[in-house]
């Protein structure tokens, strides 16, 4: 599974689950003194941003040129075209940075961009209603689906091999597998 964050909240996506933008990493502080920036990297495809290329930040989507880009400890320096001290770099403190949606990368078959995943039904292999994906949890091991049932109870399910079955996003289904004890007291519900 690969993430990239989405512009979850904003009003104006195309379509439920389509945002138009993808975060991409977030800006942390000036670094230097040419106005560079430190980046917290979000994005699983670092390697697409270079010399030249344009980022939007924050909610109003302002357009930013990447002039220079050098990799620091687990994130990247950034330089803008047009901001060339700290005191201007500043003002981007904290804002996420995002690109197009159309512009992600394809994914190999079989792998799934999280924001394509939200709102798509919940079933069993025999076809009992589970829910609605929520939201995903990362974990060290592996993911976790939290289904939110039609009662409103929360149900927490493992990314893995055993449980996940199959993934239709032209149904907007997911089929699982419930291993026994997995869904505890939602089961009464």
């Amino acid at each position: 599974m690969t993430q990239a964050p989405a512009n979850a909240g904003k009003p104006g996506s195309p379509s439920a689950g389509e945002p138009v933008y993808l975060a991409v990493g977030m800006l942390r502080r000036p670094h230097g003194v040419r106005g560079d920036m430190l980046m917290e990297v979000y994005t699983d495809f670092p390697e697409r941003l270079h010399v030249g290329s344009k980022l939007f930040a924050g909610d109003d989507h302002v357009v930013l040129t990447i002039s220079r880009l050098r990799t620091h400890n687990d994130g990247l320096l950034l330089g803008f075209s047009g901001i060339n001290t700290p005191e201007e770099a500043g003002r981007y403190r904290n804002v996420v940075l995002y690109v197009p949606a159309a512009d992600r990368p394809a994914l190999p078959e079989g792998e799934f961009y999280y924001h394509e995943l939200l709102g798509l039904s919940v079933a069993t292999e025999d076809g009992k209603m589970l829910g609605v994906l929520d939201h995903i949890i990362e974990t060290g091991a592996n993911d976790v689906f939290v289904v939110i049932s039609e009662a409103g109870k929360e149900i927490l399910l493992p990314v893995i091999p055993d449980v996940l079955r199959n993934i239709d996003l032209d149904k907007k289904l997911i089929q699982v597998h419930i291993l026994p004890g997995l869904l505890g007291d939602v089961e009464e519900a």
